[in-house]
C-alpha cells in the first residue's frame, strides 16, 4: 500500500455536496459515504482539518439579492455551516473517529470557539477538526477560510473536494467536450476566470506557496487516492515542483 504524501490535509467542500441529488438540505446517505471516507482516510494517521460550506441551507450573497441585508444573510449562511459541521461530526463519530468542532462565532452550548493553538492541539491528538463558521466575517467566502485555516494551521495542502473530477476549461457538466486540466498555476487560475475558488482565496495560496488540488468527492475512495497521489485531479500550484504521481 503506498505511503500518504501530506502529514496534515485540509478538506473544503460545499454545502452543496451534503445535499446530494436534492436541491437544498443534508441528504443522510451523502453525510455517511463522506464521513467513511474522511475516517478511513484519517486511518492512515494524516490529519485532518474539515471547512463544509452552507451553501445548502442558506447562501448570505443570493439572499441579498432577495432584499435580505448583506451582513445578516452572511450571518445566516455562517451559522448554516456550523449545522452542516455538527451533521459530519455525528456521523464520523459514529464510526469511532474523535471530532471537534470549532466554530469563529462563538456558540459554545454546541462546540468549542476557533482558537488556533487549540485546534493544533487537537489536530496533535488525532481528533479531526471541524472548522465552522468560515472566518466569523460577512462578505468573505468559505473558500477563503478555508484557505486562511490551512495556512494558519500549517497544512501541507488544501484539498477541494467538487461533484467534477477537477479543473476544466468550462462546466463538464454543461459542455460536453469541455477540457481537463491536469496541472495549473496559481496566476494561470486567477487569469482564467475559472470558478476553482474565490480569487482572494486562491491568492491567499500563491502568496504562502499551499497547494490546491481538485478532485471529485463524491467519487467512492478517491479522497484516499488523492492523499496517496493516485488520483484524477487537478493540481494548482508552483507547477515546476510538481512530481509525475500528482501530474
Amino acid at each position: 500500500m503506498k505511503q500518504p504524501k501530506y502529514r496534515r490535509i485540509l478538506l473544503k467542500t460545499s454545502g452543496e455536496v451534503l445535499s446530494g441529488n436534492h436541491q437544498s438540505g443534508i441528504d443522510p446517505t451523502v453525510v455517511e459515504s463522506l464521513a467513511e471516507e474522511i475516517a478511513a482516510v484519517s486511518s492512515l494517521g494524516i490529519q485532518i482539518v474539515i471547512v463544509v460550506g452552507g451553501g445548502n441551507i442558506f447562501r448570505g450573497e443570493a439572499l441579498s439579492e432577495r432584499g435580505v441585508d448583506r451582513v445578516t444573510g452572511d450571518n445566516m449562511g455562517m451559522i448554516a455551516t456550523v449545522i452542516n459541521c455538527l451533521a459530519l461530526q455525528d456521523r464520523l463519530e459514529n464510526l469511532g473517529r474523535q471530532t471537534r468542532v470549532l466554530s469563529a462565532i462563538h456558540m459554545e452550548q454546541v462546540c468549542e470557539p476557533y482558537i488556533r493553538r487549540r485546534a493544533l492541539r487537537h489536530l496533535e491528538k488525532g481528533r479531526i477538526v471541524l472548522s465552522a463558521a468560515g472566518t466569523g466575517l460577512p462578505y468573505f467566502t468559505t473558500d477563503t477560510a478555508a484557505s486562511q485555516r490551512a495556512i494558519e494551521l500549517g497544512a501541507d495542502v488544501l484539498l477541494k473536494g467538487t461533484k467534477v473530477d477537477g479543473v476544466y476549461s468550462a462546466d463538464p457538466l454543461k459542455v460536453p467536450d469541455a477540457v481537463r486540466y491536469d496541472r495549473m498555476s496559481f496566476r494561470q487560475v486567477l487569469e482564467s476566470g475559472l470558478r476553482v475558488m474565490d480569487s482572494t482565496a486562491v491568492a491567499l495560496c500563491m502568496e504562502n506557496q499551499l497547494p490546491i488540488v481538485v478532485f471529485k468527492l463524491t467519487e467512492p475512495g478517491e479522497l484516499r487516492r488523492v492523499v496517496t497521489g493516485d488520483a484524477v485531479c487537478t493540481y494548482v500550484g508552483d507547477v515546476s515542483n510538481v512530481t509525475s504521481d500528482e501530474s
